[in-house]
């Protein structure tokens, strides 16, 4: 994906994107038994650890064309898929 805008993607689409590529890529048994909470920490979930968090971080950047800064590495933006997707939109959209 290259660089994309707030007003081409939805926030439930981001939130669709990321769900799918930490299922795809951290989650992936298989046999597909385990599901993903998008409101609960990964950590918590035991889906990533902090390189984990890392290989999101560079995927984010990648698709999305942003760059998360160090000091956006915070639970309240990356710590559930639904805290990340909603850092992705305001950072689109420039809030």
């Amino acid at each position: 994906m290259s660089e994309v805008t707030a007003d081409v993607l939805t926030l439930d689409v981001i939130r669709q994107q990321i769900h799918e590529y930490i299922q795809v890529n951290f989650l992936f048994d298989g046999d597909g038994a385990r599901t993903l909470d998008d409101t609960a920490p990964l950590v918590e979930q035991d889906v990533v650890d902090a390189t984990g968090v890392l290989e999101i971080v560079l995927f984010l950047e990648e698709a999305y064309g942003i760059h998360v800064n160090e000091e956006d590495l915070t639970p309240e933006n990356l710590d559930a898929v639904d805290n990340i997707a909603l850092f992705v939109w305001q950072r689109l959209a420039n809030v």
